[in-house]
């Protein structure tokens, strides 16, 4: 006689953890930003007071300070979120700063109309400098990760290896860093947003595709995976 066997709740397989909601998602950010850089605490209180007590004086003036006092603390509540926003994207690239992978990441924070290559298009084995290359209206965008002196032979090597199957397509380059006449991560996506599209959107696809076919994949350097370190783009937007 075959024995039932009882499945106890230890038995089951381990469910799926939740995913924080908007709120918890919130108070991350505000720790992540307020761990990385402190002083945004005081400059949210700052901008709160500030726009509440600026909306309470009209409502003073207006003689009905209720409603000023309610429309100040709703706009001084959007001004704090808003400084939130922004020093929430700077700690997040203060994070990734520095790694193998950082340019490739940045290039995560793209909006529509780009078509990004995560993987390096050009690597120096040795330093650890790559190429990462993004196609959009304004063309193709070679992004690089390194010093800029050392970096720049790679970074020449692979426009002039575009320019040869692209001749009529601008190729750009973007230099990432702190040394001067180069680009900081978390301005790389506003300055490719900057550039004047030359480009049609079937143009776009069609470079990318010429680009595709020459098939050449390169191996990447060990400690560099722009799929792995990359800014949390929740952070950046203050959600």
């Amino acid at each position: 006689m075959a024995k039932s066997t009882d499945t106890t709740p230890s038995d089951k397989a381990p469910k799926k953890a939740k995913k924080p909601n908007g709120f918890q998602q919130f108070i991350q950010v505000f720790q992540m930003t307020r761990k990385a850089d402190p002083n945004s605490v005081w400059l949210m209180l700052l901008v709160f007071l500030g726009v509440t007590a600026v909306s309470l004086l009209i409502g003073f003036l207006l003689d009905n300070w209720i409603t000023g006092l309610i429309i100040g603390v709703l706009l001084g509540v959007l001004g704090a979120v808003f400084i939130l926003s922004r020093r929430a994207e700077r700690a997040a690239y203060s994070q990734i700063e520095g790694q193998p992978g950082a340019a490739g990441a940045a290039l995560n924070s793209l909006r529509r109309g780009w078509i990004v290559e995560e993987q390096p298009v050009a690597v120096n084995p040795r330093t650890q400098d790559v190429v990462f290359r993004a196609v959009g209206r304004p063309g193709v965008v070679l992004v690089s990760e390194g010093p800029s002196s050392r970096v720049r032979p790679l970074v020449e090597s692979e426009r002039k290896r575009l320019a040869r199957i692209l001749p009529n397509v601008p190729i750009h380059v973007i230099e990432t860093g702190r040394d001067e006449g180069q680009t900081q991560l978390r301005n790389v996506a506003g300055a490719m947003n900057k550039l004047k599209p030359q480009l049609t959107k079937v143009e776009v696809t069609a470079v990318n595709k010429r680009i595709g076919s020459l098939g050449s994949k390169l191996p990447i350097p060990k400690g560099i995976d722009p799929n792995r370190v990359r800014p949390d783009r929740r952070a950046m937007r203050g959600r």
